[in-house]
């Protein structure tokens, strides 16, 4: 992150609204918006705000996992293919 270029107070971004807009997709940087000297805000583009989601997402998932590990509350491979296949069979 180039602090100069991306973090960017309110009054800034009231007035250079499109020239943000421009930067945060061209970079794919986001911008951090502050106010009174504090951080209030930040500005992602939406593929960078997808990915991010997803990558939540897949975290959220190997968390869960882990904690069904610790819980002992997994199953074998040959105990997931008897299931495929009965319930296949049953329709």
């Amino acid at each position: 992150m180039n602090i100069t270029e991306d973090i960017k107070s309110i009054t800034y971004l009231k007035s250079k609204a499109a020239d943000l807009l421009k930067q945060i997709n061209e970079t794919q940087r986001p911008i951090i918006i502050t106010q009174n000297g504090e951080p209030r805000a930040v500005i992602q583009d939406p593929k960078s705000y997808e990915n991010m989601r997803n990558a939540l997402g897949i975290l959220k998932l190997i968390s869960q996992g882990e904690q069904e590990i610790k819980d002992n509350k997994t199953i074998s491979q040959d105990g997931v293919f008897e299931k495929l296949e009965k319930n296949l069979k049953n329709g």
